[in-house]
């Protein structure tokens, strides 16, 4: 218990420095953009890919539950739309980017600290928390939910794919679930949700190697506490912004 106050500590006075003025906006900016296209370009074919078979996998299995019972056919549209903005782009999208980005950056700010190039920054007066963090933080809040915009929209192809040419579903069927009992608060909460999810995982994996202290083993097991940390909070901040914003 001790050991987890003193990380949580550390990690929200580390975060004052990283939020602090950038000494130059130009230096901030360039590496701002090489992180949105590291983030976001380099995350679209993972994203797509499982996002196509998160919607044709929900879409297989709700018509699976529907055999035989009275529920109207058109739901499936209806319940793969739904379960794909509210729940499953963010999360799934988010726990999948924490694993590939939040190790990458883990990796990255490990590095750096292994071989005393930000030992050598902070001599010269450089904020490295600042300078290190922000641009990443900054990229993974624009391009996160973008990326989980565009998984969600995929996921719901996926499930017309996966029911609609084999003959489970018309066309019309699926086409008129997609637009029953719409609520644009649910995309709202989606975006919510790619925000927090965002922050997490790029804070807690940059803080993991920012901190590394010792050799490749050291640094593979900072790498590892990013994604699983970043996973398990993840987890936990979508049930708490599940319980606030659906009561």
């Amino acid at each position: 218990m001790t050991k987890l106050l003193y990380h949580f500590g550390r990690y929200v006075l580390w975060l004052g420095q990283a939020f602090r003025k950038p000494e130059r906006m130009g230096m901030y900016w360039k590496e701002t953009l090489r992180q949105m296209n590291n983030i976001g370009i380099g995350s679209l074919i993972i994203i797509g890919v499982i996002s196509v078979f998160i919607g044709a996998v929900t879409a297989v299995q709700f018509a699976y539950q529907m055999e035989g019972s009275i529920i109207p056919r058109y739901y499936v549209g209806y319940v793969v739309r739904d379960m794909t903005i509210i729940e499953l782009a963010p999360t799934f999208s988010c726990m999948l980017l924490a694993g590939k980005v939040g190790s990458n950056l883990a990796t990255e700010l490990g590095g750096m600290r292994q071989k005393e190039h930000i030992d050598a920054m902070e001599i010269m007066g450089v904020n490295t928390a600042a300078y290190l963090v922000q641009p990443k933080l900054i990229a993974a809040l624009v391009v996160v939910p973008m990326l989980v915009c565009i998984g969600a929209f995929i996921s719901i192809i996926g499930g017309y794919t996966a029911v609609v040419p084999t003959g489970w579903f018309s066309h019309g069927e699926y086409i008129q679930g997609l637009r029953s009992f719409f609520e644009p608060y649910n995309v709202w909460m989606m975006f919510v949700k790619a925000f927090v999810f965002a922050f997490i995982l790029t804070t807690v994996s940059c803080y993991q190697g920012y901190f590394v202290k010792g050799g490749s083993i050291e640094l593979g097991d900072a790498s590892t506490r990013a994604v699983v940390f970043s996973n398990i909070l993840i987890l936990l901040s979508d049930y708490i912004i599940a319980m606030i914003m659906t009561s």
